[in-house]
């Protein structure tokens, strides 16, 4: 039986974070082609983890820097083993590397998590974010050291794409970019949206946990709700996420409009009955997945350069995109006023969906990359040497941090 072993960096819950939709979505694909997965994590459940077994995955839980971990693994002897974020392969990669060297080893980014962390360094600052900043990142420095230990890295992005192979000068046989995979926007899914004259409010939506979302919603709350209310007195902003915290809880203001509602338990349902949704992104990575699920709804949105970043190819926007605060300001407004170009960006974003994150191409894709690796992976393997040279023993710290982390504990 062909089996999975997905090591998560976390439970998986899709109503709380787009990496968790993420997640779910490449569950679904190898059910679909009759996969046996294991889903294992060191974390705790939470209550909006969503319940792996009723979809027949097996939720298992491991322990970091214990041997546990190698007879779990030797037993199962997976096929393919996933490792969700470049930490979980850190911590169990020479793991699975010594136990089941045969197993094909892939690393799902969810997004470049340098990238995410160099841009907010410089947002901190206040300086420009230049692409040769990454070369001096620490992190960058070990998520390229998993890249290159592992035998393909999906990358959701193709900004991101174009950062690992350029700035990085990684090898295309590593990567593979594969964004979400969405169903196809149908004619008969577009019949039941709510039209341009039923819907009031702005929204944003993201889990809290993150910063770039809780930097977006203070910068909406700062520098554009008052202008956009004093145009529209009767719009109010509903801003949405799973675990706010009171920083944001603070910015609850009825008499502004401006209306903190936190965790959402139906996202989608928010998203559609909302006219236009806000996200003024001042630093992240990868997809954003408030922005997919705006077009997904046929709700127009207003973001920035980083927002819209690696999503939309060279296919117009669903609505506007811009890092000017002012002009965000008059699209947002503009937006919610006019019906023509609302009902044409709704199109745009029924566009980006259908062209860009359809499933039923990009899953065929996706598998025959996965099947063609495991028929030649010793050769795929003897190709990579740096990815061979970070599995050398001399220079695997982690391995004999996390032995010596188990001795300590025993004592």
């Amino acid at each position: 039986m062909r089996k999975i072993l997905i090591i998560g960096a976390v439970w998986v819950a899709p109503n709380s974070s787009a990496a968790g939709s993420r997640m779910l979505q490449l569950i679904e694909l190898f059910l679909k082609q009759e996969y046996a997965i294991t889903f294992a994590t060191t974390t705790q459940k939470t209550a909006n983890a969503f319940d792996l077994k009723s979809i027949g995955v097996d939720e298992v839980a491991i322990d970091l820097n214990s041997s546990s971990f190698d007879n779990f693994v030797k037993e199962l002897n997976p096929t393919i083993v996933i490792f969700d974020r470049f930490m979980m392969e850190e911590q169990f990669g020479w793991r699975v590397a010594d136990n089941c060297p045969n197993a094909l080893r892939v690393l799902d980014t969810e997004d470049l998590h340098s990238l995410r962390n160099v841009r907010q360094e410089a947002v901190k600052k206040e300086s420009t974010f230049l692409l040769e900043d990454l070369l001096n990142s620490d992190i960058a420095k070990r998520e390229i050291a998993a890249i290159y230990r592992c035998d393909l890295s999906l990358i959701i992005s193709t900004f991101e794409m174009e950062v690992l192979q350029n700035t990085f000068k990684i090898d295309s046989s590593l990567l593979i970019h594969l964004p979400f995979l969405l169903a196809p926007i149908s004619t008969k899914t577009q019949q039941v949206w709510k039209p341009f004259e039923e819907r009031k409010h702005f929204v944003t939506i993201g889990n809290f946990l993150h910063a770039p979302n809780v930097d977006a919603v203070l910068y909406l709350k700062t520098h554009i709700w008052t202008g956009i209310r004093k145009r529209l007195p009767n719009a109010e902003m509903h801003v949405y996420g799973a675990y706010p915290t009171q920083q944001i809880l603070q910015l609850h203001n009825k008499k502004e409009g401006f209306l903190v509602k936190g965790f959402a338990e139906n996202a989608e349902e928010v998203v559609s009955n909302a006219k236009v949704v806000l996200a003024p992104v001042r630093f992240g990575a990868g997809i954003k997945g408030k922005l997919s699920e705006a077009m997904l709804c046929g709700t127009p949105s207003v973001t920035t350069q980083i927002g819209a970043e690696g999503m939309h190819a060279d296919l117009p926007w669903n609505g506007f995109v811009t890092d000017d605060f002012n002009e965000f300001i008059t699209h947002a407004v503009a937006l919610y006023s006019d019906a023509f170009l609302w009902k044409e960006s709704q199109k745009n974003g029924i566009e980006i969906i259908n062209k860009l994150y359809n499933k039923e191409k990009l899953n065929p894709f996706f598998s025959s990359r996965i099947e063609a690796l495991k028929v030649n992976l010793k050769q795929h393997r003897s190709q990579n040497f740096i990815g061979n040279l970070l599995q050398h023993q001399t220079l695997r710290s982690t391995k004999y941090m996390s032995k010596w982390i188990e001795e300590k504990n025993k004592k």
